[in-house]
């Protein structure tokens, strides 16, 4: 008896361990996809005379709080922050401001309330309660959408004001507000009946106000009024991924409105005040300004002579200004010391003459410049030392130094291309005689005629003006498909300010084949007579070719196989490039609009599309494939589930 009883024990023994070698889930066994539920909370749900400033919420499983931050907004708004906590089975949360009477609040969970183990969220929860005797239940919805690329924009705050003045917005912060998801929808809850205006406001120091310029918004002057009726909706019962179980009517109450959409932007920063100055190199410095001036600086010199030998290149916006230092008594000098008077922003706003000293230091001292140039020399000397003793020819005075440029020329041209010419210093002088452009037709060559010349931009704050390039220029010609060139440039075509001149240079081009393109025209008669400015953009999103119009019709040529996207913006001032707005004086972000579709283009291809810009509403207008802001996918523990069941050859129990 006491044998066998051993003999059983053995065997129990090796049982247990067995079990417990085996680690994972059980065969069979499916993950939990119940997401957490409210038990009950303190003060209870949609409580009305309530003063109490703590809210415990209790679940009916342990649940943690994800980027609670983020998503968890508390309405209306608390200048002095919630304290928000996630323990076992409880969120507590602590209101610090004080309560205001009559007032319904609501704290917006959002979906950032998941379960412990899986991670299951719980969906959009939000509890609400009333220091009054009622509960306010309207809701205000919409999306909110970058002016310039309709980007949903994550995280930005939604705010109503009961004052319809325009004030309000800098001057209050809001009365009820809501935090835009991954796709950059909002809901506001909790509002009460009668007329609002609605803001959006990236508030970057926590006030609820448009306080700071440099802080995005969104304005509309619309007044809305909330209100709701009844409704219905289809919703679909998914056997899986591919199979529909069955589709239901349900009714439930709609909120309006629903469907507004906010257009955010940032102001231009006006102000100008003066940034920094930099020598990253001896022969010029750059002078930078957070905006640019009609009027260049003025330089007075402090530890040398005069001004009269720098050549000034100011940047497009004139927020930059480069000299290039001629004197070479200048470029040794490693610190040099300037007055510079220019104008600056005061606290009134206005631009008022402002004198700075500045001490420019170069980055490469002449004294480590002269030990590189020495170490240059020394190496060369030695490597024509070697060539001599091995009977080669060889050289016993080193050759000057060249002027290198960069070429944009690839070894096939598209027939609306240009070639451009980019010098690292200015040109003191180009000899376009000695720049051959040559044509193969049939067997021989033939020189054609071209045109080299400094690309113009136009000044700043100048719409007729315009200011010729000092170190870009571009080869003009008249490219013919399909046909071989040859560029042929002789040394000494191109000298700088300091005397070093190019070397010869040859690079033989094809133009393309009309059989390899494609042409794409757009047809948006909703918009003729009005200018717009019209893109096509790659995959990423950037213009590829543009065109401006006023006949309704943007034709694009020369379109490389490819899937195409495209963009157009209502160019309202006609300066050719997208505008931002101002709410000072109440002006939207020029318009947007995106074909909502991609454009295949292929080879011998001519494709005429219509673009009909109110086809879909402005918030479903960009192509999923071009939106950098894609929208969070939640994690569905069925899908799970339904792998498991095939992997194991079962019916999974919907």
């Amino acid at each position: 008896m006491l044998k066998l009883r051993n003999i059983l024990y053995i065997i129990g023994v090796i049982v247990l361990l067995s079990s417990c070698a085996r680690m994972g889930r059980p065969d069979g066994g499916w993950y939990d996809e119940t997401p957490p539920h409210v038990i009950a909370s303190t003060p209870a749900d949609r409580s009305t005379d309530v003063s109490a400033k703590k809210v415990n919420i209790y679940f009916d499983e342990f649940i943690k709080l994800e980027n609670a931050s983020e998503k968890v907004v508390v309405s209306p708004p608390q200048l002095e922050q919630a304290e928000i906590k996630a323990t076992g089975k409880k969120i507590s949360v602590l209101l610090k401001d004080s309560l205001k009477p009559n007032t319904t609040y609501t704290i917006d969970f959002s979906d950032a309330i998941k379960d412990n183990n899986e991670g299951n969220p719980m969906g959009n929860y939000t509890y609400s309660f009333s220091t009054g005797n009622h509960i306010d239940t309207l809701e205000v919805a919409g999306t909110v959408l970058a002016a310039q690329n309709l980007e949903p924009v994550k995280g930005i705050l939604v705010g109503l004001y009961a004052e319809l003045e325009d004030s309000c917005f800098l001057k209050q912060p809001m009365l009820r507000v809501a935090r835009a998801d991954s796709r950059g929808h909002f809901v506001i809850k909790g509002v009460a009946p009668g007329a609002y205006r609605i803001y959006a406001l990236n508030d970057q120091d926590g006030d609820y106000r448009f306080s700071q310029k440099s802080e995005q918004i969104a304005f509309s002057h619309d007044t809305i009024r909330p209100s709701f009726c009844d409704a219905m909706r289809q919703d679909t019962l998914w056997l899986d991924s591919l199979h529909i179980k069955d589709i239901k009517r349900t009714g439930y109450t709609r909120f309006t409105p629903d469907d507004l959409v906010l257009r955010a932007f940032e102001h231009v920063q006006t102000d100008r005040f003066f940034l920094k100055a930099e020598r990253q190199q001896p022969n010029s410095f750059s002078l930078f300004f957070s905006y640019g001036s009609d009027r260049l600086p003025e330089l007075t010199p402090l530890n040398f002579s005069s001004t009269n030998q720098m050549l000034i290149e100011p940047s497009a916006r004139r927020d930059t200004v480069t000299y290039w230092l001629r004197d070479t008594t200048l470029v040794n000098q490693d610190t040099l010391n300037v007055a510079m008077t220019y104008l600056m922003t005061d606290t009134l706003g206005n631009l008022v003459p402002q004198t700075d000293t500045l001490q420019i230091l170069s980055k490469q001292p002449y004294e480590k410049r002269l030990k590189e140039a020495q170490k240059s020399f020394e190496e060369w000397k030695k490597k024509e030392e070697k060539k001599r003793k091995r009977g080669e020819p060889y050289d016993s005075i080193m050759p000057p130094k060249e002027l290198n440029f960069k070429l944009q020329l690839d070894s096939k041209l598209d027939p609306d291309r240009n070639i451009r010419f980019e010098f690292d210093t200015p040109l003191a002088s180009a000899d376009t005689s000695k720049i051959h452009l040559y044509a193969k037709h049939d067997t021989l060559w033939y020189e054609a005629p071209l045109r080299f010349e400094p690309i113009k931009t136009k000044m700043w704050g100048d719409s007729i003006a315009t200011e010729e390039s000092k170190r870009i220029y571009t080869l003009r010609a008249e490219w013919r498909p399909d046909i071989e060139y040859s560029l042929e440039i002789d040394s000494l075509a191109f000298t700088d300010i300091y005397g070093v001149a190019s070397a010869k240079l040859k690079k033989g081009f094809k133009v393309g084949s009309l059989d390899d393109y494609s042409s794409v025209v757009l047809n948006i008669q909703q918009l003729k007579g009005k200018n717009i400015c019209v893109e096509l953009l790659s995959r990423e999103d950037k213009a590829v070719k543009s065109v401006q119009t006023t006949n309704g019709y943007a034709t694009f040529y020369y379109i490389k196989p490819g899937t195409y996207y495209a963009r157009l913006f209502v160019d309202a001032n006609n300066n050719g490039v997208w505008d931002t707005g101002d709410y000072n004086t109440g002006l939207q972000p020029e318009e947007v609009f995106y074909y909502p579709y991609n454009i295949e283009c292929k080879a011998k291809w001519d494709m005429n599309l219509s673009w009909d810009i109110t086809a879909k509403p402005l918030d479903q207008q960009k192509p999923n494939e071009i939106k950098k802001q894609k929208g969070e996918q939640q994690r569905k523990i069925q899908q799970r589930n339904i792998e498991r069941a095939r992997k194991l050859g079962v019916a999974y129990p919907f």
